[in-house]
């Protein structure tokens, strides 16, 4: 019987770093650090935000939530990412 392969993303702690930001992120809260993989998972759930370094092949935060929704949408979209590679450091 073949065996499934599934793609595994690990990372040795909870969050996105700091230190690992990607510049193209506006400031604010929200950023994408460079364990980005380019899923588009943030781009889908919160595509008001989020956009693509088309470039350098990763997301990145363009506009920082404004009203709840989009709030909401971005805090989905940090909580599903699958390498967790959004972070929420408040107000940078």
């Amino acid at each position: 019987m073949p065996l499934c392969k599934i793609p595994i993303y690990l990372k040795s702690n909870d969050m996105a770093e700091l230190l690992e930001r990607y510049e193209d992120n506006i400031d604010g809260r929200y950023f994408v650090d460079s364990e980005c993989i380019d899923c588009d998972l943030c781009r889908e759930v919160a595509p008001t935000c989020f956009t693509r370094n088309d470039e350098m092949g990763h997301s990145f935060v363009q506009k920082q939530p404004e009203n709840d929704d989009e709030e909401e949408s971005c805090k989905e979209a940090m909580e599903n990412c699958p390498v967790e590679a959004i972070g929420d450091f408040g107000d940078l």
